[in-house]
């Protein structure tokens, strides 16, 4: 199910127009997605029961937007790094998060600016669906992560996107398609790739990644008094797929 803001563009992406430009709506995003169902009541809640017990460890939180999962791994104890490519969003991001947050703009189809091995965990919260190659990032995301480090990422989940398209595009193939994100009136085109659950799965092991957890999360029970009218429909369909993928440890055993 989409939000109310989203909807399914009904015309092709103008290839002059700027897609996916976060900057535009930035705080308007936030604010509609602080306390959403989607966002707040599964997609975070997700993320933040995978990774588990979090105190002391490095996490970079690859396309943190405007910080709400840096700042619920922050209070769990982590010691979190935030890096997206907008602006605009870190902005917003740095007041929620306080002046001395370790936030960058970089996107993760660039080299990431950190040194090999500097974290424990990567987690990308919808994030990978942005991007039609997955290969560098998650070579890049593999590289700063130690031995036996984590990513944990969440992606729509391909059936869904398979299913909901039309013409519908062969499942076996990745292909793209757009949504338009209304805010204040305006809407704004979004582009994602949607690829078939084994072209994900090779593209980690392709990393060097190995798979401990497949999820498709389900709505955090708190939400059914907030949200009455949909708890039902959310709870009983599926919305995004969660991963678990780790670093294999050193042969040596030990990763200082």
């Amino acid at each position: 199910m989409h939000p109310a803001w989203v909807s399914t563009a009904t015309q092709p992406a103008d290839p002059t127009a700027q897609v996916n430009d976060y900057d535009s709506f930035a705080e308007a995003y936030s604010a509609e997605t602080e306390n959403s169902l989607i966002n707040a009541y599964i997609a975070r809640p997700a993320i933040i029961a995978l990774a588990g017990d979090v105190t002391g460890r490095r996490i970079l939180d690859a396309g943190c937007g405007s910080g709400p999962l840096s700042a619920q791994l922050r209070e769990r104890g982590a010691v979190v790094t935030g890096i997206d490519a907008s602006a605009g969003m870190l902005a917003v991001a740095r007041r929620r998060l306080g002046d001395d947050a370790d936030l960058h703009v970089v996107d993760v189809r660039d080299p990431l600016p950190f040194a090999d091995g500097a974290f424990d965990d990567v987690v990308a919260s919808l994030v990978l669906h942005y991007l039609e190659d997955w290969g560098p990032t998650l070579a890049e995301m593999r590289r700063v992560l130690r031995p036996g480090g984590r990513l944990i990422a969440s992606v729509h989940h391909p059936f869904v996107d398979y299913l909901i398209q039309d013409p519908r595009p062969s499942y076996r193939a990745t292909t793209s398609y757009t949504d338009e994100w209304t805010f204040n009136g305006q809407s704004f085109p979004m582009t994602f790739w949607r690829r078939p659950l084994q072209a994900m799965t090779d593209a980690f092991a392709a990393a060097g990644f190995r798979l401990a957890v497949i999820s498709e999360p389900k709505t955090d029970p708190a939400a059914r008094e907030l949200f009455p009218d949909d708890f039902d429909e959310f709870s009983n369909k599926l919305s995004f797929l969660c991963f678990v993928v780790e670093v294999p440890p050193s042969a040596a055993g030990s990763d200082g």
